[in-house]
């Protein structure tokens, strides 16, 4: 990937997507899950989750129609 990004001139535009383990999460959060044994976090610059999703993509989807710039978190 060659592409350069400025983070900085993104602003409060950037959100944070993270893969999450189910199995540390409240009850009903898991029972909801279903069988899945990660679901995926998006958070705001300040750490405050926003949403949790089934899949990275429909994360990245999520903050796109949001006209949020998504970056995942390792």
């Amino acid at each position: 990937m060659d592409a350069k990004y400025n983070f900085a001139d993104m602003g409060d535009r950037v959100v944070y997507v993270k893969s999450v383990d189910v199995a540390g999460l409240p009850d009903e959060v898991r029972e909801a899950a279903g069988d899945r044994e990660q679901l995926f976090a998006v958070h705001d610059s300040e750490g405050q989750q926003l949403a949790l999703v089934a899949d990275r993509d429909m994360a990245f989807i999520l903050a796109r129609q949001n006209d949020m710039q998504p970056v995942t978190v390792h």
